[in-house]
């Protein structure tokens, strides 16, 4: 594995807008959103952390898991990445091990990216580090593409070249932050 070839990237909130799709999801259950701006499921609806914890474990083993749109301009600056510099991607995603789910998310992102592009999938449990499948790539200087800095963290302190997909709550990190998928792509081609 050499970083010229292998971008390792999270899914939900990376590559899928799993947050909108949750939103909608909850509201098809009866649940409000009672502050929009925290980002912490629980603190958002106004639940318990295990509510949280059923219920997110339940989205992620539904149908609707294979259905989340992407997020941004993705799909453009993903595709152009292969298809013009030949990047593969490793995607590792705290899902769920329900090969159901696992299935539907493999579909979903096959169905809007292309074959061919993700050469791995990687499932976690809900809620699951990724320490042990990052610390597979140690020092290998793969790009490592994120929404969670404690992710992207642990991507570093393992010789990964990390970069966080920009939201609100994810601010204050010393680790290059983008809102778009261009600059993604600017930053790892140099163009």
């Amino acid at each position: 594995m050499k970083k010229e070839k292998v971008i390792l990237v999270d899914c939900d909130g990376v590559l899928l807008d799993w947050l909108y799709a949750f939103e909608v999801w909850m509201m098809h259950q009866g649940f409000e959103v009672k502050d929009k701006n925290v980002y912490e499921v629980d603190k958002r609806y106004g639940i318990s952390k295990k509510q949280k914890e059923t219920l997110v474990r339940f989205f992620n083993e539904s149908a609707a898991i294979g259905f989340i749109p992407p997020l941004r301009d993705a799909i453009y600056y993903v595709k152009k990445l292969h298809e013009k510099h030949g990047y593969v991607f490793h995607c590792v995603t705290s899902l769920s091990v329900d090969p159901n789910a696992q299935e539907l998310r493999k579909m979903n992102i096959e169905k809007l990216f292309g074959k061919g592009i993700f050469e791995k999938f990687v499932f976690l449990d809900t809620g699951a580090d990724k320490d042990e499948e990052l610390a597979k790539y140690k020092d290998t200087g793969c790009w490592w593409v994120e929404d969670k800095p404690e992710n992207a963290l642990v991507g570093q302190e393992l010789g990964l070249d990390p970069i966080l997909v920009a939201h609100e709550h994810n601010n204050g990190y010393d680790i290059p932050r983008f809102w778009r998928w261009k600059e993604i792509y600017e930053l790892i081609t140099g163009e």
